[in-house]
């Protein structure tokens, strides 16, 4: 077994959206010095999550069209965060308890309100006007091809003033940077420098498979279908070969600097053979790609098992899978999978999957503690998608409203107004609640963390699928020299029994299970009874 893994492939992440963590100037939003304040709840102390990575969204500069995902300044804090020297302070203090902090980095787009967008719009002659996608239309009112942003509309808006249309794959106020020049990636990578230098750990990379477009702007095919976006087979305007030259360049950036410094890229991407290749020819591309395919799983251990063994085979040699079940993009999973009053085992049984697969889990805020989605009301909403589609779509703000710390008003993120409501039951679904609970779901996160860090089997250990479980479960075996353990997931509401010559075995001593009740250390020969669902971890 290797025992000088990058910190990455063992460690568990923890995604913030820092406007909805922890506000420590009371004005109703989240921010640096909130976060810094709040790190204990991530790791440092016996009653720590116990957290190695911490992904914080979007910080800098912005004018907030898209709550930070606009960026007008990559090397400065938005003053509604902090300051640079919070930042300091924030890794350092990081640092200190053993946590790595990524960046998150938004590569394809600017803010409209850039300095460099100012000066390309400006005029036709000016020296940054090829820093941005700009071109003549195909005839009064017609963009120049089909193409449609992912909230919606033509990705092209007429300029009047230079009489061209820019592109923008996202809002009108993000408009594409064209990454086929030169002085475009030299200065995003001068940005990613500045970061590196001042002690960051890595960047996540938004939307990186948008990077490079077809150098002949051809049409999308297009296909029926309900969403608009949908509606057209996305070939020329992101996923383009080139990209991965500009990947393997920002992987040397990286590993010119010491440390282990790391990019995780937000590849949305629904085939896993594409995700697959943004690791590139011998892991010479990004150091780990998200596969988003469990967020859109239906509650089916089948379901879940093809996504993970079909991703599992389609990683080429030596690439390390990443799971997540929740981000600020889609309606947290314990809603998700919450039907008929099931939440709360089934965020249990996630929880033990998440954390027992092989690869990267990353953890999204308030997860540990089953913060639920809720509908925000349509005076309330600040998303762009969720005002424009109410009340068929209700936008991202359901996955980005304030952590509950306490049961009091404010929820202990702050003492003003917030930014997003809370919901209906924050009083119950706290952290200060669960704290001292061992029955909590914060008990629950904070057990198989350490039993992560505890069995190498579940931080670098192969993944081998096991038969007998059928419909209702999941079966896997994780496996180092010296150590095997069994991991089975009973996703049903049934009781189940599982014969442990299915996994080649004929005792197994019990590790962990998501009953609280049940106790550990008990050995089983023969078969395994597994109540509804529940999850156990075995040493076999």
């Amino acid at each position: 077994m290797p025992t000088d893994a990058p910190w990455w492939k063992t460690g568990v992440f923890y995604q913030i959206y820092p406007r909805s963590f922890m506000d420590a100037n009371a004005d109703g939003v989240g921010d640096l010095p909130g976060i810094l304040q709040r790190l204990d709840h991530l790791a440092g102390t016996p009653e720590s999550l116990g957290v190695d990575g911490l992904w914080i969204s979007p910080c800098f500069v912005s004018p907030m069209a898209d709550f930070g995902y606009d960026v007008a300044d990559y090397t400065k804090i938005d003053p509604l965060f902090g300051t640079n020297e919070d930042m300091d302070c924030l890794i350092a203090g990081a640092h200190q308890r053993g946590i790595k902090v990524l960046l998150d980095f938004v590569p394809n787009h600017t803010s409209d309100q850039h300095p460099w967008f100012a000066a390309s719009r400006s005029s036709r002659e000016s020296p940054q006007r090829d820093w941005y996608v700009w071109r003549d239309g195909r005839g009064p009112g017609r963009p120049p091809n089909n193409w449609v942003a992912a909230f919606g509309g033509s990705a092209w808006r007429w300029e009047p003033a230079t009489s061209q249309w820019y592109l923008h794959s996202f809002l009108e106020e993000q408009p594409d940077l064209n990454w086929r020049n030169p002085a475009v990636q030299e200065a995003m990578f001068g940005a990613l420098r500045f970061w590196l230098d001042r002690g960051i750990d890595g960047f996540r990379i938004d939307a990186i498979h948008y990077l490079i477009k077809d150098e002949q702007l051809r049409d999308n095919p297009t296909r029926p279908h309900v969403v608009p976006f949908l509606r057209q087979r996305h070939e020329h305007d992101m996923d383009q070969p080139e990209v991965h030259g500009l990947l393997r360049e920002l992987r040397l950036l990286l590993d010119s600097y010491p440390g282990d410094r790391m990019a995780v890229g937000e590849t949305f991407l629904f085939d896993p053979a594409r995700v697959a290749q943004y690791y590139g020819t011998g892991n010479d591309e990004l150091h780990l790609a998200f596969n988003f395919r469990l967020l859109f799983c239906l509650w089916s251990a089948r379901s879940f098992m093809k996504v993970v063994t079909q991703s599992e085979g389609l990683l080429p040699a030596g690439a390390w899978p990443v799971w997540v079940l929740s981000n600020h993009d889609q309606t947290r999973h314990i809603t998700r999978y919450g039907h008929l009053g099931r939440a709360e085992r089934r965020a249990r049984i996630a929880a033990a999957m998440l954390l027992t697969l092989r690869g990267t889990p990353f953890l999204y805020y308030g997860e540990e503690i089953g913060l639920r989605s809720h509908r925000v009301p349509k005076d309330r909403l600040v998303d762009p998608p969720g005002k424009r589609y109410w009340p068929v779509y209700g936008g991202r703000d359901v996955a980005r409203t304030p952590m509950q710390w306490e049961a009091k008003p404010g929820g202990g993120f702050s003492t003003a107004e917030p930014w997003l409501p809370f919901p209906a039951d924050a009083q119950q679904i706290t952290v200060e609640a669960q704290q001292r609970d061992p029955g909590s779901l914060l008990a629950l996160y904070r057990a198989l963390i350490r039993l992560r860090k505890a069995h190498p089997a579940l931080q670098l250990g192969s993944f081998t699928a096991l038969p007998g479980a059928g419909s209702w479960g999941m079966a896997y075996r994780r496996e180092v020299p010296g150590q095997r353990l069994l991991v089975v997931l009973n996703l049903g509401r049934l009781r189940r029994r599982y014969a442990l010559s299915q996994a080649g075995a004929g005792r197994a001593r019990l590790l962990f299970s998501t009953e609280p009740d049940r106790p550990v250390g008990e050995e089983s020969a023969t078969s395994l009874h597994l109540g509804p669902e529940e999850g156990l971890v075995l040493e076999v």
